[in-house]
């Protein structure tokens, strides 16, 4: 699964890079002429002193969002046409140079735009290109290899189906996750308290004598600590 980080752009910079709230409409795809990783691309697109903006630049490991999808962004040339003011606009990296690390970074944005468009509730005909809004050859390198091999990359993405977890995949995942808590020590803001319940039986440990502090309790564990506290049984 995709990673996708946020390094957004502050508050402050609205005015220049995203003045407008709107509903997005579309998602929009570039190549950023370029061979800086999307951290790099993001950092570089809020500093600088223009107006050049976009949603997400996506690299060979992970998508890293810069802007709010609620707002505009300044990327397709079209001023406040509907590109800018209704896009979703992706910039995939190392497309200068292409090769391995362009590949996968293409890869990764096909699987971020699926995920948008399903989001959304969008298809496959909400994926538009640079293109498409002021004639501008880009994303270049996208473009060379082939527009529609994308677009069958995105659709292959919207065609997976959720991993979905077994039964007995689950019941693995908690005996994991309830041995891991059982070997836990007790926090040191808890010692006090856990010293006790300990001293006063209010709390004892399980079948085998161990106390398990940060494991979950059960009802029936529940029910025997009050049964503990309880002055009135007999």
């Amino acid at each position: 699964m995709l990673r996708i980080m946020e390094k957004l752009c502050p508050e402050s910079r609205y005015g220049l890079k995203c003045p407008y709230m709107r509903k997005p409409s579309r998602v929009v795809i570039h190549n950023t002429g370029n061979d800086a990783p999307a951290e790099n691309e993001v950092s570089y697109m809020i500093n600088r002193g223009d107006e050049i903006s976009f949603h997400y630049a996506v690299d060979d490991q992970k998508a890293v969002q810069g802007l709010p999808e609620g707002r505009n962004a300044w990327a397709s040339g079209d001023g406040r046409g509907i590109g800018n003011i209704e896009g979703i606009h992706i910039e995939i990296c190392y497309s200068k140079s292409g090769g391995s690390r362009f590949e996968q970074a293409e890869k990764n944005a096909a699987e971020l735009t699926a995920g948008i468009l399903k989001r959304y509730g969008w298809g496959l005909d909400k994926v538009t290109k640079h293109q498409d809004y002021d004639g501008k050859y880009c994303p270049h390198r996208t473009l060379d290899l082939g527009w529609e091999r994308f677009l069958r990359m995105v659709e292959a993405e919207l065609d997976k189906e959720e991993e979905k977890v077994s039964y007995e995949q689950f019941i693995e995942y908690m005996k994991r996750y309830e041995k891991e808590q059982g070997e836990k020590s007790v926090s040191g803001w808890a010692e006090k308290a856990v010293k006790h319940v300990k001293e006063t039986g209010a709390m004892v440990g399980d079948g085998n004598g161990k106390f398990r502090p940060q494991s979950p309790v059960t009802r029936q564990e529940l029910a025997q600590v009050l049964y503990n506290l309880d002055t009135r049984k007999t």
